[in-house]
């Protein structure tokens, strides 16, 4: 009960930090861990605990995405789909031992993209290089996306500003929409091969929706440097916990 209790309060957090300004896998990742589930296996349930606020991301941006060039658009799912499947594929045949020393660099990194994401995102939008439809840039992110999921959406977003976007919202109804593609190929993948723990993958999908609905309200009421704080500390820590935990 204590277990799960840990994992109820960790994806209501995470949902909630989804919403104010995402890295929510810091939380559920490490937490499936502590409980007990095999690295491989924690990181797969996470992807399944965090893909209902990816289609909710996407819903809230239809208008956006709608907008988007349809040829276009369908050439990026269809890359995004085979990074995704990839890393997804990926994932299946790394052993909990070679996953646990990968891991703590993931986070590292995870948590570094996420800490100088806007400084990222400006370098990359003063150099427009490459094209929407380019495919080795998409399918480079989504073989990450598909094998760890952590701070995906500053790694998309960074490279839209390097394909030359600059309308925000179009910006973030795209990296939802992919987001949504990509975890829907890693959530199949996932449950095909059976390595997802079901029973707290379902009890932290309704705890994180709860979370990213409670969120709302703190993201209006929090500033944006408070947030982005709690955020860099949790993956530092979680980081720092993983580097210990394999390297000790």
């Amino acid at each position: 009960m204590i277990e799960y209790l840990i994992l109820a309060a960790a994806a209501f957090f995470a949902g909630m930090l989804n919403t104010v300004a995402g890295g929510g896998t810091f939380l559920t990742f490490p937490a499936l861990v502590f409980t007990g589930v095999p690295p491989v296996a924690a990181n797969a349930t996470s992807a399944v605990a965090v893909f209902p606020g990816y289609l909710g991301g996407a819903l809230g941006f239809r208008k956006e995405i709608a907008a988007y060039d349809r040829k276009r658009l369908m050439k990026i799912v269809a890359f995004t789909a085979i990074g995704g499947l990839a890393g997804s594929l990926l994932l299946l045949v790394s052993s909990n031992e070679a996953f646990s020393v990968v891991v703590p660099f993931l986070l590292a990194a995870a948590t570094l993209a996420f800490a100088f994401g806007p400084r990222i995102q400006a370098w990359a939008s003063r150099r427009s290089v490459g094209k929407p439809e380019g495919a080795l840039g998409t399918l480079l992110v989504s073989v990450y996306g598909g094998y760890f999921n952590g701070g995906l959406g500053i790694v998309l977003l960074a490279l839209f500003s390097l394909w030359g976007m600059r309308d925000l919202n179009a910006m973030n109804g795209l990296k939802n929409a992919l987001s949504f593609v990509l975890s829907g190929i890693s959530v199949a993948t996932f449950a095909a091969a059976g390595i997802v723990a079901w029973p707290q993958a379902v009890l932290m999908m309704v705890a994180a929706t709860v979370g990213g609905y409670a969120g709302a309200p703190i993201a209006r009421a929090l500033p944006a440097p408070v947030v982005r704080t709690i955020v860099i500390v949790v993956g530092a820590s979680m980081s720092a916990l993983f580097f210990w935990r394999a390297f000790a």
